[in-house]
């Protein structure tokens, strides 16, 4: 089998183990329970919180001696360069390399680079992996959390979506964002909102709450962010969208009734295709009733709280 173009290493809490695997499975349209995908697929590993770094693989070898001979054959551009060895921790059945071992082979393999190394700012930075007995080298993009700017916000409420969960969610509404129009229709203080924007997906907001609309508004202008935040409710939404995010905010604040929330399901029927669904308590009856067929699922943690994210369409 041919070696896939990328290699993804992800960093993850025992309690994000399964929405890990939910936004995997959306970006890859498959999974694994190790901490690394192999993928012709390529996703900037700034958009998931959950991601290390992307490897985009140039030569699989059986030694390191293999990759030096390889590498000596580049062509020098003038432009510094920077070899990081990805071993940090366990990868899969492939044993953490220690720091003094990982440093010995980065210089290994820079010593016979044409060109300079800089440690500091370098122009290129490049990867090399050792797995099972196999070592992969390429060039090295490393994740930027972007998405630590926005834990603090001016307007917060306790019970909203942590950033990683709501970065994660976004991600898992719109994983190939090109050409698509998506829409949190409850979109609260707009935490969902912030994370999708910021990583280029095209999303508007709704709120039926006229101050989490201000508090959206006023969050995505903090961070330099522009997006629509209209007031509303979501039967009153116009338009039709590719994707739509609902983190139900019904069921945490107000006592409403089956047939309230199956209002706003049905509203979700024929304002979206595709419908992320974020609720602490079961659903699904509502969702086949209302029109959707559920996809994938997992549980979102998040301190005492527990909530499902389901996929539907």
């Amino acid at each position: 089998m041919d070696q896939a173009k990328h290699l993804y290493t992800f960093s993850r809490h025992d309690d994000e183990y399964e929405l890990c695997r939910l936004e995997m499975r959306s970006f890859f349209e498959t999974d694994t329970d190790a901490n690394f995908i192999s993928s012709n697929v390529e996703i900037d590993p700034s958009r998931s919180a959950f991601m290390k770094e992307r490897l985009d693989v140039l030569i699989e070898c059986d030694s390191i001696e293999e990759v030096a001979t390889f590498v000596s054959t580049f062509e020098e551009d003038g432009r510094s360069f920077l070899i990081r060895c990805l071993n940090t921790m366990s990868l899969g059945g492939t044993a953490k390399i220690a720091h003094p071992d990982r440093r010995k082979i980065e210089r290994q393999i820079g010593l016979v680079m044409p060109g300079y190394a800089d440690l500091a700012q370098p122009e290129i930075l490049y990867g090399i992996v050792q797995l099972g007995q196999k070592y992969l080298f390429g060039h090295l993009t490393e994740s930027i959390s972007v998405w630590r700017q926005h834990v603090k916000k001016p307007e917060m409420y306790s019970t909203a979506l942590s950033t990683r969960v709501a970065r994660a969610v976004s991600n898992i509404a719109v994983p190939h964002p090109e050409g698509i129009k998506a829409i949190d229709p409850c979109c609260g203080i707009g935490n969902v909102l912030v994370e999708a924007i910021s990583m280029g997906i095209d999303m508007d907001g709704r709120d039926i709450n006229p101050l989490a609309v201000l508090g959206s508004r006023k969050n995505l202008e903090h961070f330099g962010l522009t997006g629509t935040v209209t007031p509303g409710p979501i039967e009153e939404a116009p338009g039709h969208y590719d994707a739509a995010v609902i983190d139900m905010p019904y069921n945490l604040y107000t006592h409403v009734t089956r047939e309230q929330q199956a209002s706003i399901l049905q509203a979700a029927r024929t304002l979206t295709d595709k419908l992320v669904i974020v609720t602490i308590e079961s659903m699904d009856d509502l969702l086949i009733d209302a029109g959707f067929e559920i996809l994938d699922r997992c549980i979102a943690k998040k301190a005492h709280f527990e909530r499902e994210v389901v996929v539907c369409r």
